[in-house]
């Protein structure tokens, strides 16, 4: 298994394991939007890793990053669904469409969002975009 894949099926795992199929495509897209936007890194896994600081645990764009865990994947089950979506989401094959550049969720209301434009929930995450 390839490095973009491992970053993407892991963000998955630990981002959305517990989300409907859609939810977590919409993770996986999300992150594939930041690769193809010149704002961020042009890699899955510098997306994925983006602001890792040894330091500083909560400067990371995706908190399970920056959480001092090891990323070791418990639940086979959901592992090996985070790495087929992310397999289809890298190769088109999954895609919904969502031009979202961030997410977060729906339990949480980072100052963030009120800048943004909203572009739905999908089960326990809201996406956005910037409006450039």
């Amino acid at each position: 298994m390839n490095s973009a894949l491992i970053c993407l099926a892991l963000a998955v795992y630990y981002e959305a394991r517990g989300e409907i199929p859609d939810g977590q495509i919409a993770v996986a897209e999300t992150i594939i939007n930041r690769v193809e936007d010149r704002r961020w890194p042009d890699s899955i896994c510098g997306v994925v890793t983006q602001n890792r600081h040894p330091t500083d645990l909560h400067r990371c764009q995706f908190s399970f990053y920056c959480d001092g865990q090891p990323e070791r994947p418990g639940d086979m089950i959901a592992w090996q669904q985070a790495q087929d979506v992310a397999e289809q989401v890298i190769d088109g094959r999954l895609r919904l469409g969502i031009e979202a550049t961030h997410y977060h969720t729906t339990d949480t209301s980072p100052a963030w969002a009120n800048d943004m434009t909203h572009l739905g929930t999908l089960g326990g995450h809201a996406f956005y975009r910037e409006d450039r």
